[in-house]
């Protein structure tokens, strides 16, 4: 991958797509990973508003950390970023209480979770709408259009994504490019949604290269049964995701009523 060719290439499409819409730039949630990180700089890139927001519930701490350390850069680097934290704890805790938490607690667990994220996405677009800004996704190919590896309607929830389109290691190859600090580099990937530092991986049961590799296989029309040991064990994991996340990565399905009902 040229990354030189392919910044550019976005740096502009975000730009065009801007202009274009009549707004003044963008705002993007920072969670110290790797591809908020790259989304972010992207954005800056432009010279247009950007607004870095950092949105923390129970969140673990080196994942503050790293976001902090990227925000700090960002903000010596270009002019045209500003940033806010928005502790959103308190407001965490408040749907809590008015919700039921019986039940299975992996279940519970997770729609807690999602939670986290949505209410994330909320603050992102009520800052997008007072600053006229458009909210950028951080979203990789392989969490959006592979495993459906985000939330839907919270994460998942954005006006555009530049990275949807790179796989994870092209992720990685323009935050070298990029110059991301080392911290972000080199930490697991996570999504931060359980305030612990449990990673992507421990999460899915695969990596991201096994993953991209997977998704690859799959495009190719191959089936599990031609695989043995871990490559059939990571190509499960794959599709029992993709299967299983496939109403995130299609249109909303719509009940279109018959003409001669009409």
């Amino acid at each position: 991958m040229n990354s030189k060719k392919v910044v550019s290439y976005i740096v502009n499409w975000l730009k065009d797509y801007a202009v274009k819409a009549n707004v003044n730039g963008f705002v993007v949630g920072i969670s110290g990973g790797i591809d908020s990180a790259v989304t972010s700089t992207l954005c800056a890139k432009t010279g247009l508003d950007v607004l870095c927001m950092e949105m923390p519930i129970h969140q673990a701490k080196s994942h503050v950390t790293r976001a902090q350390e990227h925000i700090a850069q960002l903000k010596k680097q270009f002019k045209n970023v500003s940033d806010v934290r928005v502790d959103l704890t308190p407001v965490f805790e408040t749907f809590k209480t008015e919700v039921s938490l019986e039940g299975n607690l992996t279940t519970v667990d997770m729609a807690l979770a999602n939670t986290r994220a949505r209410l994330r996405m909320t603050t992102l677009f009520y800052h997008a709408g007072l600053l006229n800004l458009l909210v950028a996704g951080t979203g990789n190919k392989v969490e959006d259009f592979g495993v459906g590896f985000y939330t839907k309607y919270g994460d998942g929830g954005v006006d555009l994504s530049p990275i949807a389109d790179l796989l994870k290691s092209q992720v990685y190859q323009l935050g070298e490019y990029l110059q991301v600090p080392d911290a972000i580099m080199i930490a697991a990937p996570s999504d931060g949604l359980f305030g612990d530092a449990r990673s992507d991986e421990d999460q899915i049961g695969a990596n991201y290269d096994e993953l991209e590799w997977a998704m690859q296989i799959d495009s190719e029309g191959k089936t599990i049964d031609a695989f043995k040991g871990r490559e059939k064990e990571v190509f499960s994991i794959f599709k029992r995701y993709n299967t299983a996340n496939k109403h995130k990565m299609i249109p909303i399905p719509i009940c279109k009523i018959p003409k001669d009902f009409m």
